[in-house]
């Protein structure tokens, strides 16, 4: 009898280990890879081109000195799953494409919109973040309040940044002889705060960055005029674009990618 009790509770014990294994081995299937199934770079350095005139992605820290913004944490995080260093180099957007090409810089991180035009000099990773175009003006601009009206005042002037998407909608909106571009879009973004422009075409992830630097100076128009990917950009045939994709990926499952969202666009 006591044997027969002892075998039913070894089966009983049984079925419990097995129900218990089943309740924690479900979670893990839904859980970002740990970093160890990551390629190993070997502490290598990347040289990462940025602006550090597009904020919040890249910007310089008037305080310290210092390179911050989104682009500077999300490559702390991916060199912390490959075990790699980013090397951050200031870099021009003028010709940005070809010097990265050239083999001048391993990758660019400036909020950079995935084209088929840029593919032919270029690779990109896989898209990080959908972004639209949006018009930034004064906070007290009643003349115009979207792309229709802004069109049809023919003597309001429109800045962006040159080489950008945001210049070939800008034109596609008011014509190439209103359009003032600049080379960053700090400038552009001084000439409409100076009243020397009326608007500025750009993403609406920088245009946001840009109201929370000039607090109350600023507003952003209801009308989305596009939606566009991005992602960074690699010479072609980089043998970084797998590590980083993969690096990507893990910082999307595990929720790295949202916390940095929120911590650089809180008012999303």
């Amino acid at each position: 009898m006591k044997t027969l009790r002892m075998v039913s509770l070894i089966v009983i014990l049984s079925f419990l280990a097995a129900a218990c294994t089943s309740a924690t081995s479900t979670p893990e299937a839904t859980t970002a890879p740990p970093a160890s199934t990551l390629p190993d770079l070997g502490g290598k350095e990347i040289i990462v081109a940025v602006e550090n005139a597009y904020p919040p992605f890249n910007s310089i820290d008037t305080t310290t000195n210092q390179g911050v913004g989104w682009d500077y944490d999300v490559f702390a995080e991916i060199c912390k799953l490959l075990n790699c260093v980013p090397v951050f180099t200031e870099a021009a957007w003028d010709g940005i494409f070809e010097a990265t090409a050239a083999g001048q810089y391993d990758v660019v991180a400036d909020g950079v919109t995935i084209t088929d035009e840029r593919k032919q000099t270029v690779a990109f990773s896989d898209p990080y973040m959908r972004i639209t175009q949006v018009i930034l003006v004064r906070a007290d601009e009643t003349r115009f309040t979207d792309s229709a009206t802004l069109a049809a005042q023919t003597d309001l002037l429109v800045a962006t940044q040159l080489g950008t998407t945001n210049e070939i909608k800008a034109v596609e909106i008011v014509g190439e002889a209103r359009v003032k571009s600049f080379d960053t879009f700090d400038g552009a973004v001084l000439a409409l705060l100076s009243g020397d422009v009326d608007a500025v075409v750009l993403d609406q992830e920088p245009a946001e960055g840009f109201m929370a630097t000039n607090e109350g100076k600023l507003k952003i128009l209801d009308e989305k005029l596009t939606s566009e990917e991005l992602g960074f950009v690699f010479p072609q045939g980089s043998e970084l674009i797998a590590p980083i994709n993969a690096a990507l990926a893990t910082l999307e499952a595990n929720g790295t990618l949202d916390s940095l969202y929120l911590k650089w666009w809180p008012t999303e």
